[in-house]
């Protein structure tokens, strides 16, 4: 279901329009907050080749690390589904967190009590000041629908999402579903 007005906890879905973006081309977004002072989220289908191990050494796990977006890329953030277990975790919604005590995490991945379903990791985060997204959706940069996956959303699978959504949408969007992701190689 298309949405008209963003909130906090909805998905933003790149418009085949952006192709070229190099942040956002076929993105898909989780809202994690959205007020009068700006919105920020975190891209869910772009994986980076790192993993957790890779930039936190002590946590040896090979969990993947995403591109969140543009914004802050040398800072790590994630989000979960397990609050009972990590403190100081913020809500988005429908039962997905945002945050939370890092070092507990580690704690929890050494002892193998969560795993890659539970928890994702990025890298930066994408963020609009205040009126910004309004005025991206207004050029129709964005397709803003609501999280129907809920808490599942941390496990979808991020190759075929974009793709995915543009068949759910249908009409003119099922033909952007099979074009190349670089429109020079067509």
């Amino acid at each position: 279901m298309i949405i008209t007005k963003p909130k906090k906890g909805d998905l933003l879905i790149a418009e085949p329009s952006i192709i070229g973006d190099v942040s956002f081309n076929r993105s898909i977004v989780l809202l994690a907050d959205h007020n009068e002072d700006g919105s920020i989220g975190f891209i869910l289908n772009k994986p980076l080749e790192y993993t957790i191990n890779d930039l936190v050494p002590e946590v040896e796990a090979n969990f993947k690390v995403y591109n969140g977006g543009p914004v802050e890329q040398d800072n790590l953030y994630f989000i979960h589904k397990i609050p009972q277990l990590i403190p100081d975790s913020i809500e988005i919604s429908f039962g997905i967190y945002w945050g939370g005590d890092f070092n507990k995490v580690a704690e929890l991945i050494a002892n193998n009590e969560i795993n890659e379903h539970d928890i994702r990791f990025f890298l930066g985060y994408s963020g609009w000041k205040s009126n910004q997204l309004e005025t991206e959706l207004k050029s129709n940069s964005w397709v803003v629908t609501e999280n129907v996956y809920k808490k599942n959303i941390i496990e979808k699978d991020y190759e075929t999402f974009w793709k995915e959504k543009m068949l759910e949408f249908g009409g003119e969007y099922s033909i952007w579903s099979n074009a190349p992701e670089n429109p020079n190689y067509n």
